[in-house]
């Protein structure tokens, strides 16, 4: 049995690690094509103008800063909308509607939590940060 020096040294392919919250459509960084994934994910997180601008389809960094601060503006209006969803409809709509809206207010908010999350981490990886599996 090889000694745990020995077996380290081996040269054995890594596979590449992603930490939890990483998108699925993206290749974890440094693996072919990853940046090209990461960019058609990031521009899916923001308004269709935003790829008339050759500076984010050129530049992945740029793309995922203006990205981030559109989801995280999407979070604030959400949860805005949230606080009051029950005030502001509970005059033109039945008490029932108003528990749906809101439920639906709350997936909404959920859902862009976890957006933020990947997005976050893919512009981490596009500035450069490794990710390693912790122990």
């Amino acid at each position: 049995m090889a000694n745990l020096a020995e077996r380290s040294s081996r040269s054995e392919p890594t596979q590449a690690y992603t930490p939890p919250g990483w998108p699925t459509r993206v290749r974890p960084p440094n693996t072919p094509d990853w940046e090209a994934t990461a960019a058609a994910f990031l521009l899916d997180c923001c308004p269709s103008d935003y790829r008339a601008y050759p500076v984010l389809r050129r530049h992945p960094v740029v793309l995922a800063r203006f990205a981030a601060e559109f989801v995280e503006s999407q979070v604030r209006a959400s949860a805005d909308g949230l606080a009051g969803v029950r005030t502001s409809l509970a005059d033109h709509v039945p008490p029932e509607v108003v528990q749906s809206a809101a439920e639906a207010w709350a997936e909404q908010g959920a859902r862009l939590v976890r957006l933020r999350r990947e997005v976050g981490l893919v512009e981490e990886a596009l500035r450069g940060k490794v990710f390693v599996r912790k122990l």
